[in-house]
């Protein structure tokens, strides 16, 4: 059998009759973390890491094409001739599943259609599209018996860079932005099973999960075969709670002493996770970065119990340890009247990265399954709007629907208002660390922040410059801010580096100015094409 992967077909920031949207472009960070921060939000995209692991764990002659336009997917499928067509999109993206159903059905009718990802999640998606099959979460083991292999054969994990076509301050940058990283998936789901979580129940719910590697060797022996085809030692772990395994963490951070390795991780977790560690491990095991769900104060998820968040964040960034926050706009207790002293606990954390998004019910989850049963969900709200950044999909006992998008702006505003770019603080974290381990006694961690410091040192002290005459008249104080780390390193690290950030920061300063005023609302990016073959 010949099989055919595939994400949905772009274009994808901008509106369009296929459900694609100008609010919702393809970019994490832009789309949900730094959008407010103008020529400073952080622009890259990541390829779609579900079909590549499938294609990755079949035998079958396949191809997986992501990102394609609608002509260029009409193209593969009239220039080969496909047994299966896989098709993975999220819960947005069903006007694009369906139509793509639609043109495999015209171009390619012998062709078993099989449609995966969120989208499945949509009850009674069957019915929506012309699907043979619909695959409701992990995809392998489903392919693997559906094309006669082996299910329980191990599984093999490809070598992935964890983003592509960065940009910053309306340059082009190198692979990665200047750190180039790979994607590590040692599991899908997540077993807190929060209320609002797609992921969780889309992979089983509440104390549910897929572990695809059960010990620390597993995925040493992963990384160190990524870290030679890739040449990287960044690595973006993308499990919902990595920290929450210890004993597999502490299995690989015993391997990676042992065999000397300078590895900075990427990785998510619970505060209460983070919690059980003490911060010398995390720094040993090359944690440099956490996304951490804020949630909200008096949200109550037991994954934040008795957690100090603000606290907590700030124990993180002393030890160098970048801290990417999330918190939910319009939680139940929210109301117009306690709404901006949230907003204001949720700045206060001044996390490196600050993800907002709408209290949302999805289908598939808990929640949605909840609001349907008080008869709260609106009627009428396209699906494609469904992606917490827009407007409320349910009605709340407090917030209007049209006014749950101007908490959620200004949510975005206050944080860059009050703390500045991601740039200044990802920057400012990553000091701290190295004025604390700089000279530590361990050669691996003294390396690790002496790569660190030679980025500073070396040319992203010019966007500090930049960023600081930037915002000299709309914000000295955060300018001011800017300024004083920008001057510690010039002192600390000494070289060449003040005639470097003023040469070339004049430069990113021109940039940054063009750019916003040709995009104020950012550069629309699409992602490019891709076409990978496997047993061809």
């Amino acid at each position: 059998m010949r099989v055919l992967l595939t994400s949905v077909f772009g274009p994808f920031a901008q509106d369009d009759a296929y459900g694609s949207r100008a609010v919702n472009p393809l970019e994490l960070y832009h789309n949900q973390v730094t959008r407010a921060q103008g020529p400073f939000s952080l622009r890259m995209h990541h390829r779609s890491w579900g079909i590549m692991l499938i294609q990755a764990n079949i035998d079958a002659p396949s191809t997986l094409l992501d990102f394609p336009t609608r002509e260029r997917f009409i193209e593969e499928l009239t220039s080969h001739q496909y047994d299966v067509v896989g098709i993975s999109g999220i819960i947005v993206n069903i006007g694009k599943v369906r139509e793509m159903c639609r043109l495999v059905r015209e171009h390619s009718p012998k062709s078993t259609i099989v449609v995966g990802g969120h989208v499945a999640a949509i009850p009674g998606l069957e019915l929506m599209l012309e699907a043979d099959h619909v695959v409701k979460g992990e995809g392998i083991r489903w392919f693997r018996e559906f094309l006669g292999e082996p299910v329980d054969a191990p599984i093999n994990h490809p070598a992935v860079r964890s983003s592509f076509g960065s940009r910053l301050m309306g340059l082009r940058m190198s692979q990665g932005g200047g750190d180039p990283a790979a994607t590590i998936i040692p599991s899908v789901g997540c077993p807190m099973g929060c209320n609002f979580c797609t992921t969780s129940s889309f992979f089983g719910g509440k104390g549910r999960f897929v572990n695809f590697f059960e010990t620390g060797q597993e995925l040493f022996d992963i990384m160190c075969d990524t870290e030679r085809k890739l040449h990287v030692s960044t690595f973006f772990v993308m499990d919902e709670n990595f920290l929450l395994y210890k004993t597999r963490v502490l299995e690989l951070l015993e391997l990676m002493k042992r065999h000397g390795k300078v590895w900075s991780m990427f990785v998510f977790s619970s505060a209460n996770a983070i919690k059980k560690y003490e911060m010398r491990q995390l720094v040993e095991l090359g944690v440099s970065w956490v996304w951490m769900g804020f949630e909200s104060a008096e949200a109550g998820y037991a994954k934040l119990e008795s957690a100090d968040t603000v606290a907590l964040t700030r124990e993180l960034q002393s030890h160098g340890i970048r801290v990417q926050g999330s918190t939910i706009i319009g939680m139940e207790h929210h109301t117009p009247d306690n709404m901006r002293q949230e907003i204001a606990h949720a700045v206060a954390h001044d996390a490196d990265c600050h993800q907002f998004m709408l209290y949302t019910p999805l289908p598939g989850t808990p929640l949605h399954a909840e609001m349907e049963a008080q008869g709260r969900m609106l009627e009428g709200v396209d699906l494609a709007d469904i992606h917490g950044q827009h407007k409320f999909n349910f009605k709340h006992e407090h917030i209007e629907r049209d006014d749950s998008k101007v908490w959620l702006d200004e949510a975005f505003q206050h944080d860059f208002d009050v703390n500045g770019p991601s740039l200044f603080r990802m920057m400012r974290t990553t000091f701290e660390g190295w004025k604390r381990y700089g000279a530590d006694d361990d050669a691996r961690v003294r390396a690790r922040f002496a790569g660190e410091a030679a980025k500073l040192k070396q040319g992203y002290g010019a966007a500090l410059w930049a960023m600081e005459k930037y915002l000299e008249a709309s914000n000295k104080r955060v300018s001011e801010h800017i300024g004083d780390l920008r001057r510690q390193i010039e002192r600390e690290l000494g070289g060449l580096s003040r005639i470097i950030d003023r040469v070339a920061g004049t430069v990113l300063l021109w940039s940054a100015r063009r750019d916003a005023a040709a995009y104020p609302a950012g550069r629309p990016l699409e992602p490019e094409t891709f076409v990978d073959r496997r047993h061809w």
